[in-house]
Formats: C-alpha cells, structure tokens, sequence
C-alpha cells in the first residue's frame, strides 16, 4: 500500500463536504498525496455557480437528539478547507465524467478547485495500492 488517500465523494450536503474537506486537508498536511472523486451530489456541489450556495445537511446531522426537529446548525467551511488542502499539499479533483453526463453538466460548469474531468478508470489507476474512503 502507498502512502495516498483517495476519497470518493458522492454527498453533496455540508457535513459530508466537511468531513472530506477535513480528512482531504489532514492527509496534504502530513504530506500524503490526496485522490478525490467526485460523483453525483457532490459534483452539483462544486459547480461554479453554485459552489458558495448553502448545501444543506443530512437528515441525520441535523438531528442532535433523535426526537427533536431538524434546524440549521450553521456555516461549515469547507469550500476554503479544500482551498487549504490543495495549497498546503499534492491534492487531485477529479469531476467524474460519468456522472457529468448523467446530470447534464458541463465539465467546465465546475469550480476551479476542480482539476479535470475523467473516468473511473483513472481514478482507480491514481488511487491504485491507496487507502480509499467513500463519503
């Protein structure tokens, strides 16, 4: 096994862009090369257009206790915790090309923060022998 982190990131609601955003940022931190995919929801996430929009929480992360409503729990950054990932260390975008056709996007609808757009395939080639996280 090398020593990269390759993130498959099919949510595109704020917890789960967070929680990438962490773990994409600690791994370039501690200088371990960084794979994401993006897939579907999370594609729409990192749309140009709509990349500072609110995107929402799962149902589940905004429910504290189970039997209390779900509210709003606040401003996640992470749109600049990917920023500070790609600055600090060797981070890949990829914008799945698959899923780009599928929803009817554009490749170049996407966010600068995104670097290509590919297939599966070259996803699994770079993240070949990696430590792979599907969020």
């Amino acid at each position: 096994m090398n020593d990269a982190l390759s993130i498959v990131l099919f949510s595109g609601t704020e917890d789960k862009l967070h929680a990438a955003g962490t773990i994409c940022a600690g791994a370039a931190a501690m200088g371990r090369p960084v794979n994401v995919l993006l897939m579907y929801w999370a594609l729409d996430a990192f749309r140009a257009d709509r990349i500072e929009n609110d995107h929402g929480l799962a149902y589940d992360a905004a429910r504290p206790r189970f039997n209390e409503p779900v509210e709003k729990v606040g401003h996640i950054p992470w749109l600049e915790t990917f920023r500070q990932a790609k600055e600090i260390g060797e981070v890949s975008i990829l914008a799945c090309s698959g899923s780009l056709e599928v929803l009817g996007l554009d490749p170049m609808a996407m966010d600068p923060l995104v670097d290509q757009a590919g297939g599966i395939a070259s996803f699994l080639m770079a993240a070949e022998g990696s430590q792979l996280i599907f969020i």
